[in-house]
């Protein structure tokens, strides 16, 4: 489960990012967060994996109030989320496998579970024939795969993509959303950011809209006042 109670970020410049900001999001939702650049979208991101503090209010994640959490905590606390970023962030000298596998060495998995775990993830994003290729190798679409693989492979609750189709084909867009939201049909939470409403309206999920820092629209609380 993700809270945010009363938030508020300001950085040091004086900007507001986050003004007041009350949302909750529970265990297997599907939810969009959308809002135009500069909205607040990225410093909510920031928030939910502890990379910076809000100035006031409570931010819980996963039953862990994040501004009380102490800073040798944070790693594994991390680990614990699937992240999947724009920009891909594969390490560009390994290969699919050994990307997909790093996550896993990092937390000092043993090489035999290593070996049942990363091909099975591969495979499960329809890339057990590209394990050997290295990003260079692998089209944009294929490298947020692999991406979403890695993300997936310490069998996270909840997953945080943001932007996960910025930087891809539009055609292959709706294939990532759709592939996540195989991934939430198995009880992973999915969190995704994204300024595309053309792909978001293809999917009937939640979507959280945020301007200047204020969530103005919430589509499962207007549906809830609806009824």
């Amino acid at each position: 489960m993700i809270e945010f109670r009363n938030v508020t970020k300001k950085y040091p410049n004086g900007t507001v990012a986050l003004n007041n900001v009350d949302l909750r999001i529970d265990d297997g939702e599907f939810v969009f967060i959308v809002g135009s650049s500069g909205a607040g979208k990225s410093t909510l991101i920031k928030l939910m994996l502890r990379e910076e503090t809000a100035n006031s209010g409570v931010v819980k994640v996963n039953g862990k109030n994040l501004g009380k959490m102490a800073r040798y905590k944070i790693p594994k606390f991390r680990r614990s989320i699937g992240i999947v970023f724009q920009d891909f962030r594969l390490i560009p000298n390994m290969t699919a496998y050994d990307n997909v596998a790093f996550a896993l060495r990092v937390t000092n998995v043993r090489n035999k579970e290593i070996k049942r775990k990363v091909p099975y993830m591969l495979n499960l994003v329809g890339l057990s024939s590209k394990m050997k290729c290295k990003p260079e190798e692998l089209s944009g679409g294929e490298q947020q795969r692999v991406a979403l693989a890695r993300a997936l492979v310490n069998s996270p609750s909840l997953i945080i993509a943001d932007e996960p189709t910025g930087n891809i084909d539009p055609e292959l867009s709706y294939e990532i959303v759709d592939l996540l939201n195989e991934i939430n049909k198995l009880g992973v939470t999915i969190v995704m950011v994204t300024h595309e409403h053309d792909l978001v309206e293809q999917f009937n999920h939640r979507v959280i809209t945020i301007d200047e820092g204020e969530v103005i629209r919430d589509t499962e609380g207007l549906e809830a006042q609806l009824c």
